[in-house]
């Protein structure tokens, strides 16, 4: 047996992963040139619909409608539902609470469909078994740029005449089947936050193909204004201010130019280590296709055979750094926005109106599958400035690892 170095022997890696740099010249030539400008403000700009226009293209769709993040994209698109108090949106249980609190923010209620174990993605028939006379949209989120099994989700959605929303915060410019992720729903909406494929620090964006839909999105991006046709009532229902500013387009419409680029390189440094990887004792890696691509938002891989906790130590103690279990509960059991109820006051609105039919328990019995694959979930943060030496490094270091801590 090979000491590890967790137990005193020598680490595999001791140089430290170089980091991420996202942004370059042509961030800054277009941030000069929006400052340059002396207007910031995106409505009266020219960065901001540069860039809904570049960002439609890109994706095939006809419109595209910026906002503030990507949870503001996913209220974006619960807004176009419109669902009416007490309505239920379909979600997933493992991903950022962005995906969940606009559905509250709506007064409707989540409904969390299990996930594939070892992809952590939803699956069609859990989502169907959620699906009540209440429900009004579904919203897939693609993990770790994994995507949802879209061939049968989407006549899924269209069987039962229901809205479907891809969050694609994780999966930008990842091809499913000869299309971008984000094409094959009602709507696409995608994050620009720091640690995403595109990033502007912060930020967001819808795409849809349906008119009426983009319209509405467009004017809850903006208080319900309607700045075209301004009269005595402006301000066609309620909504919050999502609307992006100049300098983040200027950034974004640079980011758009390199996403691509940047995707495929991470697509090819995962399968580099997937296919290094997936033999080791006790691991378990997801399954790629030729049918679909893994733009890798993270790594994500699993150890089911050792104690996932110890293995994370070991492979941290070898010069990797990963962490383990990812969100470690569904979502819906890590704050007390769903737990407690705490919405709207001392309400719990819309949990204790008569809008509700039924009562709401949120606990882990309702998804065993995420429960599951959490427990032996691990994530290294692979990224588009790493190299192959990197990955080989990360490889070696699994396997070390693998073979040589004690298996449960």
């Amino acid at each position: 047996m090979t000491r590890l170095a967790i137990d005193g022997g020598t680490p595999v890696r001791t140089r430290p992963f170089p980091p991420r740099r996202p942004f370059g010249e042509k961030e800054e030539q277009y941030l000069l040139e929006a400052v340059r400008s002396q207007n910031l403000f995106g409505k009266s700009g020219t960065f901001v619909p540069r860039l809904e226009s570049a960002f439609a293209q890109f994706y095939g769709r006809q419109y595209a409608q910026s906002c503030t993040s990507g949870t503001a994209a996913i209220h974006l698109a619960v807004g176009a539902v419109n669902p009416d108090p007490g309505d239920e949106i379909i979600t997933a249980p493992i991903t950022d609470p962005g995906s969940v609190m606009p559905i509250l923010q709506q007064t409707a209620v989540p409904v969390f469909a299990d996930v594939d174990p070892i992809t952590l993605t939803m699956t069609p028939e859990a989502i169907e078994a959620c699906i009540t006379e209440r429900t009004r949209a579904i919203i897939v989120v693609h993990l770790f740029g994994y995507p949802c099994d879209m061939e049968r989700i989407v006549p899924l959605a269209r069987r039962y005449q229901l809205t479907l929303i891809e969050d694609c915060a994780q999966a930008h410019a990842t091809r499913y089947r000869g299309r971008y992720l984000g094409t094959f729903g009602d709507i696409g909406c995608f994050s620009f936050q720091q640690s995403k494929h595109m990033t502007t620090g912060d930020g967001g964006m819808t795409i849809t193909d349906d008119e009426p839909t983009y319209l509405r999105m467009k004017l809850f991006s903006d208080k319900g204004w309607d700045y075209r046709y301004m009269g005595e009532r402006d301000h066609a229902f309620l909504a919050p201010n999502y609307r992006m500013n100049e300098q983040t387009a200027a950034v974004g419409l640079a980011q758009l130019e390199k996403v691509r680029s940047v995707v495929e390189r991470r697509i090819a440094l995962g399968r580099r280590l997937t296919e290094g990887i997936q033999d080791a004792p006790g691991i378990r890696t997801l399954p790629l296709s030729e049918e679909f691509e893994v733009s890798w938002w993270n790594y994500l891989f699993h150890a089911p055979g050792h104690d996932v906790d110890r293995f994370a130590e070991a492979l941290r103690a070898e010069g990797v750094p990963v962490w383990a279990h990812y969100i470690g509960d569904p979502i819906f059991l890590r704050g007390d926005f769903l737990v407690r109820r705490v919405t709207f006051g001392r309400s719990q609105f819309p949990f204790d109106s008569p809008y509700v039919s039924r009562e709401y328990r949120y606990g882990r019995e309702l998804v065993p599958n995420a429960v599951q694959g959490l427990k032996t979930a691990l994530v290294f943060g692979l990224h588009e400035d790493m190299s192959e030496e990197d990955m080989d490094d990360v490889i070696r270091a699994v396997w070390k690892v693998a073979e040589n801590l004690p298996r449960r």
